[in-house]
């Protein structure tokens, strides 16, 4: 693939400015909507003004308003710039020896004494905005050998990695609908107008929902709340929270009993139709409206909509992954893609091809091992492994259950489990009965204030960025890398530095083990994988000559290189005409890779090397299913989340900018419920579950289905010890106390954080 660079922007003076200002340019690293950035950098070397990149090949221009805050971000006093080490008690200041020196001095020990799986490690949700992070965190979970292994996967998008695996033969072979072509695109769950996407990387979605009614489509959008996205919908309809896989299994019931089942080319590719038809056969839209909220007839239309359409995508997202039917939900949006041939089509459900690291360009179309869930349990509860982590909801009693593989200790990545998990209360009590605890993270926040040590890293503009991840999900193959726009302050090391130094202490070197010799052992290892793939681009080359080519790069952007000259549109290290890291830098506005394009059977992972439509152990949960369409709608009310486009999950509420205004955090009550409950626009409500209790400001609206109300995820920064002056001011509460961290989604493990019963009395 020749690519063809554009040169950066050279630096321009601003008429006005006392000193010369530059231009940079950026990709945005706080959501998943990858948005190109404009930013005036003055001659102080701090950032003057904050725009859309016009010229960004993928976002032309848009930005919402977590990018334009990145400059509160950059200079927010509370961040931490320098290491905090507890003392007597109290989190003081410390040099990085220092900090490094209490780590040593005290993890090494405690694995020695109880063994690697005393030693719990946490992922959060920032770690898959971060190349350091992505790429250099297994570098320590591998040294560490902890089964103890947890993220925000399983309060977030598990299931959906889960039915992934099990279709297509790898977590991340996530099919992407393919807006900007399809006629008709049915919503449930998701409010990407919120979101920006999520496992669907779009930025501007409100633009490309209007394209799609403007060419004469439809979008039909199908969640308890009428959301941002609903208003920008031909149709919305509600629905009781939980239920999203009976109306699926619904739809795809009418689809065989109407004979509009056409999955074309797909037939040759797929196995298990007629499983599917067995499977669904009890539940008729007739048996599923009064459990699900919608009427049979209503049901039947959407499914004739969807088979009549010339191009359509179903796409499901959080509100049908946080639920106790999370796997059979996402797993059934895309039964519906395939049966209605809408998959690996263009305007359906496709599969990206990412310029870089993506499991389903390696290896060989039915060659692949499929997945593996369940080679570990967890201790207390024995609930099951998922792709190498167990579920955060079972951290707490991990830790405050005495006994043999107790966890005792915890390092925590760029994540807030404290306030972003189910019981959240139970989990902060076991947190403070920890013997040593390390976070990486830039804030004292509801988690960090229980750590021993805390090492903070660079803000996002002052080290390279590229968004590994986001570019296996996006609507359209695009490539962006951003180099450090500002100079990184003096004594912060990198990320990756900091966890080669980690790793380091783990393997019995020490803090100041050869970072260059670790991290060229680190390249190296991942150049001999490459080398050593009979079918891939550098099969049989010698491994030190291509370490010879990488030379002059190091950490995240040498591992970065090599993937990207390795993948589908590289160079192969000369040996074709492709994308390299230096092409990428010359390209400041990102390298337009083309639309997607079909990629079945080649994008298959499965031992079979064809799509499993009707897996074993989804086959084995329908039983499950079936019991819940006799439920009766229970008289108590239900609990929903609510995404909200100046929050991203509980780590954006310190910056002024976005949470300015009028309150964020509050309850959503149908005006009916509210008279029935005696509650108050604007006053406080007292809502309890089994787990816990918190007060907040009441805010009726006929945008809440009756008998369900919401509650923003990520709030309640009312603790002691939290070191976040304006989250503090703007405290909300946190309905993570609410959520029961007995209440999974067995097949993922995923916990449920909607549809949770709840009372409301006036505070």
């Amino acid at each position: 693939m020749a690519v063809t660079p554009t040169r950066p922007v050279p630096a321009s003076a601003h008429a006005g400015d006392a000193a010369q200002a530059t231009t940079a340019y950026a990709t945005c690293p706080l959501c998943e909507a990858t948005c190109g950035l404009e930013l005036r950098v003055g001659a102080d070397g701090r950032i003057q003004k904050v725009r859309g990149d016009s010229a960004d090949v993928f976002s032309h221009g848009f930005i919402c308003p977590k990018g334009a805050s990145i400059q509160a971000l950059e200079e927010d006093p509370d961040r931490l710039r320098a290491p905090l080490v507890r003392r007597d008690g109290e989190l003081v200041p410390a040099t990085w020896e220092e900090a490094f020196a209490e780590i040593e001095s005290r993890l090494p020990p405690l694995i020695e004494r109880h063994g690697p799986d005393s030693v719990a490690v946490y992922l959060g949700n920032p770690v898959v905005h971060n190349l350091s992070l992505v790429l250099y965190a297994r570098v320590l979970l591998k040294a560490l050998r902890s089964r103890n292994l947890y993220s925000a996967s399983t309060v977030d998008q598990m299931p959906k990695q889960v039915s992934a695996g099990l279709m297509f033969g790898t977590m991340l072979s996530v099919p992407i609908p393919d807006v900007d072509r399809t006629d008709y695109l049915l919503i449930l769950g998701a409010n990407p107008l919120a979101s920006n996407g999520s496992l669907m990387t779009a930025p501007d979605m409100r633009g490309r929902l209007r394209r799609i009614r403007a060419r004469g489509g439809r979008v039909v959008v199908i969640d308890p709340r009428f959301s941002r996205t609903a208003t920008e919908a031909d149709e919305h309809h509600f629905i009781r929270p939980g239920t999203d896989a009976l109306l699926l299994a619904a739809l795809v019931n009418t689809l065989f009993a109407e004979d509009l089942t056409a999955p074309g080319r797909l037939a040759e590719h797929t196995n298990g139709i007629e499983d599917v038809r067995g499977l669904t056969a009890e539940f008729t839209p007739e048996r599923a409206a009064p459990a699900c909220g919608i009427p049979a007839e209503n049901i039947r239309r959407l499914a004739r909509e969807l088979a009549a359409a010339p191009r359509a995508a179903v796409y499901g997202r959080i509100g049908t992954c946080t639920q106790e039917f999370g796997t059979l939900a996402s797993w059934l949006v895309d039964v519906l893609n395939v049966l209605t041939g809408n998959l690996d089509r263009e305007g359906g459900a496709m599969f990206p091809r990412a310029a870089a690291g993506q499991a389903n360009t390696q290896g060989s179309p039915a060659k692949g091992r499929g997945v593996r869930f369940g080679r570990w349990c967890s201790r207390v509860r024995g609930l099951p492994e998922v792709y190498g982590e167990l579920p955060v909801a079972c951290l707490a009693e991990e830790i405050d259950t005495p006994g043999e593989g107790q966890v005792r200790g915890l390092i925590t990545i760029a994540g807030n489990p404290g306030l972003s998990t189910p019981n959240s209360g139970r989990l902060a009590r076991a947190l403070g009965s920890l013997e040593f605890m390390v976070s990486l993270d830039v804030y004292v926040n509801e988690t960090t204030r229980h750590a021993d040590v805390i090492l903070p890293g660079p803000t996002p503009l002052r080290h390279a960025h590229y968004d590994l991840a986001f570019y296996q999900l996006a609507i359209r193959n695009v490539a962006n890398f951003t180099p450090a726009v500002l100079e990184r302050e003096p004594g912060v090391p990198e990320e990756w530095e900091t966890l080669l130094r980690l790793t380091g202490i783990i393997t019995g070197q020490g803090p100041s083990a050869d970072l260059e010799a670790l991290d060229r052992f680190v390249a190296l290892a991942m150049v001999q994988r490459e080398c050593a793939d009979a079918s891939g681009p550098l099969a049989g080359r010698d491994p030190e000559e291509l370490m010879v080519a990488l030379d002059g790069r190091r950490g995240p952007e040498r591992l970065l290189d090599l993937m990207l000259r390795s993948g589908p549109y590289g160079d192969g290290f000369g040996t074709r005409d492709g994308l390299t890291l230096s092409a990428l830098e010359e390209s400041p506005h990102g390298v337009d890779l083309g639309p997607l394009t079909e990629r079945i059977p080649e994008v298959l992972r499965t031992p079979s090397g064809r799509i499993e439509l009707a897996p074993e152990p989804i086959a084995a949960d329908i039983p499950r299913l079936r019991s819940a369409l006799d439920r009766s709608a229970a008289d108590q009310p239900v609990l929903i989340g609510r995404r909200q486009l100046r929050s991203n999950n509980s780590w954006m509420h310190n910056l002024e900018p976005l949470v300015r205004g009028k309150e964020s955090c509050t309850v959503h009550v149908h005006p009916d419920d509210a008279r029935r409950w005696d509650l108050v626009d604007g006053e406080r409500a007292r809502v309890s579950s089994r787990v816990g209790t918190i007060e907040v400001q009441v805010e009726v609206t006929e945008e809440i289905m009756p008998g369900v109300v919401s509650i923003p995820h990520g709030w309640g920064h009312d603790l002691n010890g939290v070191r976040m002056s304006v989250a503090s001011r703007h405290a909300g509460a946190n309905s993570n106390a609410l959520a029961d961290e007995a209440l999974i989604d067995p097949l993922s493990g995923n916990a449920v954080l909607n549809g949770i019963p709840v009372n409301l009395v006036p505070a």
